[in-house]
């Protein structure tokens, strides 16, 4: 009996990445990466807490105390403000806001959705940006929203295309840093070709816009599969931002898709609601009586003493940025250990939506298995969707090069009286199917699995083995086992 390495890795980088970028670890698409500004570098994946320049929640230099590696603000309200105009073009932006730390700046293309127009050309806005020296500027793109006529999403397409070339051919000579926003509404063809379209542009970020209304609404699945084709037609390597992603249910998944950077500014609009976020949803103030954070805020009050004190906005959106860091620290744990998906698992089930995104996921696991590491920590099986794990196709794929003759015995019982009558005999474990023995110690054979394996887990097992058999027609094969009984095929 020969068998080869199954377990092969398979690196794939489309394109090039920004110098700025350098990737230190990956687990499915997520990945730890170094995003390099002029004022500092950035793990990632990280989140950006939104500064409104008229109204600090929590004002800047205690963002920065409590964790947050850089901040994102909005230079077209800056820009519309003579005092803040005038403030930052003189002392410069850090300064102004009082963030020594990298500064994102959006411009105005919020404003442009909200309102229909903004009081400013693209490249006029952009020139403010680099002046005030912005770490990362953003040009005026077209933010098109979902379910808009196709028609629509081309013409503005287009125009954002015109506007992404026009800031390419101005470059900062102060050296900040340029995103190129990929717009295309739910039309997966135009958000791959937009990303396809800024591929070779040399941008040094990639937001991914216009998919707060998707998540607001919790399209979940039409989320990922934006991402997914942004990110197909733009490549796996470049540094991804994902546009309004501020609440800490989603950072998992959109992580586990390549997004590096977020931005939020649920940690104070949801605390003027008086909500409290969690990894696993949002609790109204007023209708809890416990505070299961451990953060300091929850910590140092009881949910009455936070709803009487006078500073409880402040105090409300402080627990919810530390609920969100929290949860960006434990992905990175878990991008580091390759437990990523044994965290979607979890999160994904905090609502029903989120575990539609979570199944659409499951549809792109061609394109996870070939970014996906081939070792990792431990494959655990926690439910039917574990069985479209990366680590099961890329078994599925290779099993055919497991080479077997004369009579073979595949079972999953741990002793056989007469598997001395047999010239080979392989275990078997959904939701892999049939492996040699010698095998069961490596990844992810060592796999935790139910003792009573789940209908998904089996078919996955016993597709398996059907390759095996069509890979070895001269091999005769008996089966034996007891964990496939009463499992029909579709």
């Amino acid at each position: 009996m020969i068998w080869p390495n199954l377990f092969i890795p398979y690196w794939r980088l489309i394109n090039v990445m920004p110098d700025s970028f350098e990737i230190l670890h990956k687990d499915l698409a997520g990945r730890i990466g170094r995003f390099s500004t002029p004022h500092g570098t950035v793990e990632t994946p990280a989140l950006m807490p939104v500064v409104n320049p008229h109204l600090q929640v929590v004002p800047p230099p205690e963002l920065s105390r409590i964790g947050a590696p850089m901040v994102i603000t909005n230079s077209y309200i800056i820009h519309q403000d003579e005092g803040l105009r005038r403030s930052a073009l003189e002392k410069g932006l850090h300064a102004t806001l009082g963030f020594e730390k990298p500064v994102m700046t959006d411009s105005g293309a919020f404003q442009l959705s909200v309102y229909g127009s903004v009081e400013v050309q693209p490249l006029e806005i952009l020139r403010f940006q680099q002046a005030i020296k912005s770490d990362i500027c953003v040009p005026l793109d077209i933010p098109t929203p979902p379910d808009v006529p196709r028609d629509r999403a081309v013409r503005e397409l287009k125009e954002t295309e015109r506007r992404l070339v026009e800031a390419s051919e101005n470059r900062d000579s102060n050296k900040s840093l340029l995103a190129g926003p990929i717009q295309g509404s739910i039309y997966l063809d135009l958000r791959e070709q937009a990303g396809r379209f800024l591929r070779d542009k040399k941008f040094d970020l990639y937001p991914i816009g216009a998919v707060v209304p998707l998540m607001e609404s919790y399209r979940y699945d039409d989320l990922v599969n934006v991402v997914a084709a942004s990110k197909a037609g733009l490549g796996s390597g470049a540094p991804t931002h994902l546009f309004g992603a501020g609440h800490p249910m989603v950072f998992a998944l959109a992580a586990a898709l390549g997004c590096d950077l977020f931005d939020s500014a649920a940690y104070a609009l949801y605390a003027r609601d008086g909500r409290y976020l969690t990894a696993r949803g949002t609790w109204k103030l007023r209708e809890m009586n416990y505070l299961p954070c451990p953060c300091p805020i929850c910590q140092g009050y009881t949910q009455k003493e936070l709803m009487e004190n006078p500073e409880r906005l402040k105090l409300l959106a402080m627990h919810n940025l530390y609920a969100s860091f929290a949860e960006i620290n434990l992905i990175k744990q878990c991008i580091r250990e390759g437990s990523l998906w044994d965290l979607l698992e979890s999160r994904c089930r905090s609502h029903p939506r989120m575990l539609d995104g979570f199944h659409a996921l499951g549809r792109y696991a061609s394109w996870l298995e070939s970014l996906d590491t081939s070792t990792k920590s431990t494959f655990f099986y926690l439910s039917p969707e574990s069985s479209a794990r990366p680590e099961v196709l890329r078994y599925g794929e290779k099993i055919g090069r497991l080479k077997v003759e004369g009579k073979v015995l595949v079972t999953d019982q741990e002793r056989q009286e007469d598997a001395q009558e047999f010239d080979a005999v392989l275990h078997f474990k959904p939701p892999f199917g049939p492996y040699p023995p010698d095998l069961s110690e490596t990844y992810p054979l060592n796999a935790e699995v139910p003792k009573k394996p789940d209908v998904a887990a089996v078919k996955a097992a016993m597709q398996n083995a059907q390759k095996l058999k069509e890979a070895n027609p001269s091999a005769n094969f008996t089966f034996r086992i007891r964990c496939a009984e009463g499992v029909q095929d579709d």
